[in-house]
């Protein structure tokens, strides 16, 4: 919705918003643009900043202060999703980026490529990309291209179809298909068909990327498709071979070398995503070779993997993992980066899905690569030490942020990597953390 908020400010609307607890990226980007943000779900606003359309985000549900009286008052509104489609994507060639994981960093790494190519897509995606700095942005200079975060979760409390379904999309990449979002989709079947009305939208002359090993997009593919499909991964059209660095591998298509790339970016995963967004842009034109050229300079996305402080040798990063694949994934990378070196993995399971404990037994399986794993259990729905007893030995548990930052203070050692992740702003726990380190080396040189 911020992403959002910044093309209709773009397209030289005026713009207000509201939401509670707005958190770095975001919050800070919505202010450089110079966007109203109203904090809370007060009525009250409405009369603060009359609007001639309320884009309602999947976020804003019945009994909320605001939705109650725009519906009393009869005020027009509209999704946010089916707004972008009509305002922003009609006329475009919209490439979409769908999956439980992956999409914010598939997306990024597509949208740039298009724009190393030198065509100036337009791109909304969930996060923000460091090679531009922003989420979200018009076309340039009227490019036909647009790249877009495609997400499953619901599009509002007035239509429960997934948002991706409103885009009209021209390539579709599938990265992957697992159970989430346990509090909208009862099983992982109800997901596969939501795919499936994504796959029946695209044309003929279109074409899909997916993963040739999820079974799941294959249920969902074999649903009914119309459309070409290219698929990516091991022994797949699109594979990789790996380099002789962990930052380097080999890209191959149709059994033949493309060319190699070489970046700051760890995990197999994330191999797979530049895989789908080549395969993605050479539907759009772009040579392989010029894709490759731009991932060589990819930056990677704010709060993926991203390193927020060193303090004595200790390296704390921040990432969006809020999922037990992902969070293994993320931590098998950095296990291949740093060798024997320590791991300690800090994780608010935060999500929905996390809170109501459907996936609470992958967890600790999840974290094997870490040499010890830290739980913040504020408001869990179920109980935390049962669900880490595998894994007891070297887990701690803390309800109160404060004591799980002086845990991990009292804990880290010269050379540790701290993985702090969650799909929110975890209370600011990674500036606490650093500031805790920074405070105890500065005790110890005072004490020698």
């Amino acid at each position: 919705m911020g992403g959002l908020a910044a093309l209709a400010k773009d397209m030289g609307h005026t713009v207000t918003g509201c939401d509670a607890n707005v958190y770095p990226p975001m919050s800070t980007q919505l202010e450089a643009l110079g966007i109203g943000l109203h904090e809370g779900f007060d009525a009250e606003q409405l009369d603060k900043y009359p609007a001639d359309v309320y884009v309602v985000g999947n976020a804003m549900t019945r009994g909320k202060p605001i939705i109650e009286e725009i519906l009393n008052r009869g005020l027009p509104y509209i999704s946010g999703p089916q707004w972008l489609g009509e305002n922003a994507l009609q006329g475009k060639w919209v490439l979409s980026v769908a999956g439980t994981h992956g999409k914010t960093t598939t997306s990024s790494m597509l949208a740039w490529i298009l724009d190393y190519a030198g065509v100036g897509p337009g791109f909304l995606i969930g996060g923000i990309a460091k090679n531009f700095g922003i989420s979200a942005r018009l076309p340039v200079a009227d490019s036909p291209f647009f790249v877009i975060e495609a997400d499953e979760y619901d599009t509002a409390f007035f239509d429960k179809r997934s948002k991706f379904v409103h885009y009209r999309s021209r390539t579709v990449v599938l990265n992957n298909l697992e159970y989430d979002h346990a509090d909208i989709f009862p099983n992982i079947e109800a997901i596969e068909t939501q795919f499936h009305h994504l796959v029946r939208t695209v044309p003929a002359n279109g074409l899909i990327v997916a993963n040739g090993t999820e079974p799941h997009l294959a249920n969902a593919l074999d649903k009914g498709s119309w459309t070409p499909i290219e698929y990516f991964g091991p022994g797949m059209q699109w594979d990789f071979r790996r380099g002789d660095e962990e930052n380097q591998f080999e890209v191959r298509c149709d059994d033949k070398s493309r060319g190699t790339v070489t970046w700051d970016l760890t995990g197999t995963h994330n191999k797979m995503n530049a895989l789908a967004a080549i395969a993605a842009a050479r539907h759009a034109g772009v040579p392989v070779k010029i894709s490759i050229e731009a991932l060589n300079q990819f930056s990677g996305v704010a709060r993926r993997m991203e390193v927020r402080g060193v303090v004595n040798g200790i390296t704390v990063y921040d990432d969006f993992a809020h999922h037990p694949t992902a969070i293994a994934t993320t931590l098998a990378g950095l296990r291949r980066r740093v060798g024997l070196a320590r791991i300690i993995a800090v994780l608010e399971p935060r999500s929905n899905t996390m809170r109501l404990g459907s996936m609470r037994n992958a967890l600790p399986a999840s974290l094997a690569n870490a040499d010890l794993v830290i739980i913040h259990a504020h408001n869990l729905g179920w109980d935390a030490g049962e669900t880490f007893t595998p894994i007891s030995g070297k887990t701690g548990v803390f309800d109160n942020l404060s004591n799980l930052v002086e845990a991990v203070v009292a804990t880290v050692r010269p050379n540790d990597h701290v993985v702090v992740m969650s799909n929110g702003g975890f209370g600011g726990v990674h500036k606490k953390i650093l500031r805790a380190l920074e405070d105890k080396t500065a005790e110890i040189g005072q004490k020698v």
